[in-house]
C-alpha cells in the first residue's frame, strides 16, 4: 500500500533554490484564502505547527505567494466506505490506499491578493528567509527571541508589541504546576536583558517580580546545576548566553515576633533583605486603603470611613526612626495605631466632635463598626510589615533602583498581607515612572494569581491600579507580565489590553471560555494536552498562535538547583549582611 496522493511528477517548484514540494492541494475540500488541505506526498511528511508556502498565478498580476502554518492533519484509507474495511484492507482483499493530508491556515499573502489556491498547486517547506517572511519576522526591527518552534528554530515577537511602541503586556494562562507561567515569564525577562533587543537601556531597564509560591524565585542569580547540553544548545539557537540573571536583589518579610526582622525564608540563608514598612510611611504615603483591598470592601460603606482617616493619619508628626506622634500620642507599632484609631472614631465616645474629623459626618455606628472590625483583623497578619520598632529602618526599604531584577517574597504571608504588599508596590513602581517623565527605560512587572487581585468583579485599590498599568502604563513605560490559572476569572480590560497572550496547558472546561477565542478550535483542543515548557502564544503581526518550546531554565529554579553566584566571590556563611538587622 502506497502512502500520498497525487502525481508526484508534476510537483516542479517554481521559486529557485526554494524547498522541495511536500504536497499538493486538495481538490476534494475547499481550499479557501484563509485555510486549505495539503495532500502530502509519498516519502514526505507534515507535522502540526510546520510553516509552509506556496505560489499562484494571477492573470495581469504578479504571481501571489501564500504562506501558512499546518494546524490540523488526517490520515484514512481511500477507495473504502466502512469502518471495519479496513480488516479487509489489512489482509489485502479490498484495494486501498492511505491518503495523509494537512490543514494549512494562512499567515500571510504577498502581494495581499486574497484568492484560494488552486486543487493540485505544488505545497514547500519554508526554511530559510521563507520562513521568516511567512511568519513576519523579516519585518521585525527588533526581534525578541521568545521559544523555538518545533523543527528547532528560533521564535520571535517584535518588541514593539512589548515597549510601548505599539502596543504593551503579557498575559499568560495556564493550569497551575503544569503551564509554567512564572518560568516562562522569567524566560521572557531574561530574553529581554540579554539578547541585545534593548540595545543600550538593557542595563537600566528594571524589573520587580513578585514571588507568591515556594521560594523557586530566589535563586534567578545563581547557575541552573542541572542545565545540559542540549538546553545549552537551544539557548545558542536563540542568539542567548547562558546563566543566571546578572543583576537581582531578594527581599523577603521578616519573622514574626523577630526583634532583629530577619528575612523569613529557609532555603536562602544569604543575600536576602528582610523589609517592611514604617509607621511614619504609612501614615505619610496613605497606605491605610491597602488594608482593605478586597474586592468585597468596596461594597462596603466604611471605604468612605477608610478615605477620612486616611487623610487625618497624613497629618500625624514624625517623631524619627519611622516613629509618629498623633494628637500628642506616640505610635511605634500597626496594633498601637489601630488601638489609637478605634479611640478616635469609637461612635460611643464623648467627643462626637473628634469622631466626626476622623469620621465624617452623618456616618452611622454600623458602619465605624465595620470599620474598626476589618481595620483590627489586618493588625496580626500586617504586624511584622509595618513598625518602628527596628533600628536603622532604612536598611529594611526596597530598592527597584539598585539591581535590574527585584524580587518580592510573598510565599508566607496571609492573602491580606499580600494584598497590601503588592498594592504598595504596584503603586509605587507606577507613581515613580510617572515622575520620571520618560517611557524609557522600561519598567517590567511580573504578578501571578492575577485573579486574586484583579478579579473581573468588585472594585479595590489594587484592582484600580493595576487597570491604570493596563490601560496607560505602556505610554509610561510600564509593562505588566500577568498570569493566572483561568482568564476567564480575570478583569477583562487587563486582558484585552495585553499584546501578547501566552496559553499553557489549560483545563478542558476553561479552554472553552470566550477569553481564549484568539485560539483556534484545534489549538483549543491542544491546550489541553500541552507539556511543561511548551506554549501557545499570539502577538498582533501574526493571525495564528505559535506553538513554542523555551528551554530548561539557566538560572536555578529551585535551591537543589542552585550553584555559584557568579555575582558574589562569598561563601553564604561570609555575606556580611547575614543576620543584620
Amino acid at each position: 500500500m502506497s502512502q500520498g496522493v497525487g502525481n508526484v511528477s508534476s510537483m516542479d517548484s517554481s521559486i529557485p533554490d526554494a524547498a522541495p514540494p511536500v504536497g499538493l492541494v486538495v481538490g476534494t475540500d475547499d481550499a479557501t484564502p484563509l485555510e486549505y488541505w495539503v495532500a502530502i506526498a509519498p516519502g514526505q511528511y507534515l507535522q502540526l505547527d510546520d510553516v509552509v508556502a506556496l505560489e499562484r498565478a494571477v492573470p495581469g498580476r504578479d504571481p501571489v505567494r501564500m504562506y501558512g502554518l499546518v494546524g490540523d492533519m488526517r490520515a484514512r484509507h481511500d477507495g473504502v466506505r466502512f469502518d471495519n474495511d479496513v480488516f479487509l484492507v489489512d489482509d489485502g482483499v479490498l484495494p486501498a490506499e492511505v491518503s495523509e493530508a494537512a490543514l494549512v491556515q494562512t499567515t500571510r499573502v504577498e502581494p495581499e491578493v486574497f484568492v484560494p489556491p488552486l486543487p493540485g498547486t505544488p505545497v514547500r517547506r519554508a526554511e530559510g528567509d521563507e520562513r521568516d517572511t511567512a511568519l513576519f519576522f523579516d519585518g521585525m526591527e527588533a526581534r525578541l527571541p521568545i521559544g523555538l518552534s518545533r523543527d528547532e528554530g528560533a521564535v520571535f515577537a517584535n518588541l514593539e508589541f512589548l515597549d510601548g511602541t505599539r502596543g504593551g503586556h503579557v498575559n499568560i494562562s495556564g493550569i497551575s504546576g503544569v503551564a509554567t507561567k512564572t518560568t516562562y515569564a522569567t524566560f521572557l525577562l531574561y530574553s529581554l536583558f540579554t539578547s541585545g533587543v534593548l540595545g543600550t537601556d538593557a542595563a537600566n531597564t528594571k524589573a520587580l517580580i513578585f514571588n507568591v509560591k515556594g521560594e523557586d524565585l530566589l535563586f534567578l542569580d545563581h547557575a541552573n546545576t542541572r542545565l545540559d547540553a542540549d538546553a545549552e544548545a537551544a539557548y545558542g539557537r536563540m542568539g542567548l548566553p547562558v546563566g543566571p540573571f546578572p543583576s537581582v536583589a531578594v527581599y523577603a518579610p521578616p519573622r514574626r515576633d523577630d526583634p532583629s526582622a530577619t528575612a523569613d525564608v529557609s532555603s536562602r540563608t544569604a543575600g536576602v533583605t528582610s523589609f517592611f514598612w514604617t509607621i511614619e510611611e504609612f501614615c505619610h504615603q496613605e497606605l491605610l486603603p491597602f488594608l482593605f483591598a478586597d474586592a468585597e470592601d468596596d461594597r462596603q460603606q466604611y471605604t468612605i470611613v477608610v478615605s477620612n482617616v486616611t487623610a487625618k493619619l497624613k497629618t500625624a508628626v514624625s517623631v524619627g526612626d519611622g516613629v509618629v506622634s498623633i494628637d500628642g500620642e506616640t505610635v511605634r507599632t500597626l496594633r498601637e495605631l489601630v488601638d489609637l484609631i478605634g479611640d478616635r472614631v469609637d461612635p460611643d465616645g464623648d467627643d462626637v466632635e473628634e469622631r466626626f474629623r476622623w469620621t465624617g459626618r452623618a456616618i452611622g455606628a454600623g458602619t465605624i463598626g465595620a470599620f474598626v472590625r476589618r481595620l483590627h483583623a489586618a493588625v496580626k497578619p500586617l504586624e511584622p510589615l509595618v513598625r518602628a520598632d527596628v533600628a536603622n529602618p532604612d536598611r529594611h526599604r526596597i530598592d527597584l533602583e539598585n539591581q535590574q531584577v527585584t524580587v518580592i517574597d510573598l510565599h508566607n504571608l496571609a492573602d491580606r498581607a499580600k494584598r497590601f504588599v503588592v498594592g504598595v508596590m504596584l503603586r509605587r513602581a507606577f507613581e515613580r515612572k510617572e515622575r520620571s517623565g520618560t517611557a524609557h527605560p522600561l519598567q517590567f512587572v511580573v504578578l501571578d494569581e492575577l485573579n486574586r487581585y484583579a478579579p473581573r468583579d468588585g472594585s479595590s485599590p489594587i484592582k484600580e491600579i493595576l487597570l491604570d498599568i493596563a490601560e496607560r502604563g505602556r505610554s509610561l513605560g510600564v509593562i505588566l507580565i500577568g498570569a493566572q490559572q483561568t482568564a476567564s476569572e480575570v478583569e477583562r480590560r487587563i486582558i484585552a489590553n495585553a499584546a501578547m497572550r501566552v496559553v499553557g496547558r489549560l483545563d478542558s472546561a476553561e479552554a472553552t471560555r470566550n477569553e481564549y477565542g484568539f485560539l483556534p478550535d484545534v489549538q483549543r483542543k491542544r491546550s489541553t494536552i500541552l507539556k511543561p515548557g511548551t506554549m501557545l502564544v499570539t502577538q498582533p503581526e501574526l493571525p495564528v498562535p505559535l506553538m513554542v518550546q523555551f528551554p530548561f531554565p539557566a538560572w536555578a529554579s529551585r535551591s537543589s538547583e542552585a550553584g555559584h553566584n557568579p555575582a558574589s566571590t562569598l561563601a553564604p556563611d561570609d555575606d556580611p549582611l547575614r543576620g543584620l538587622p
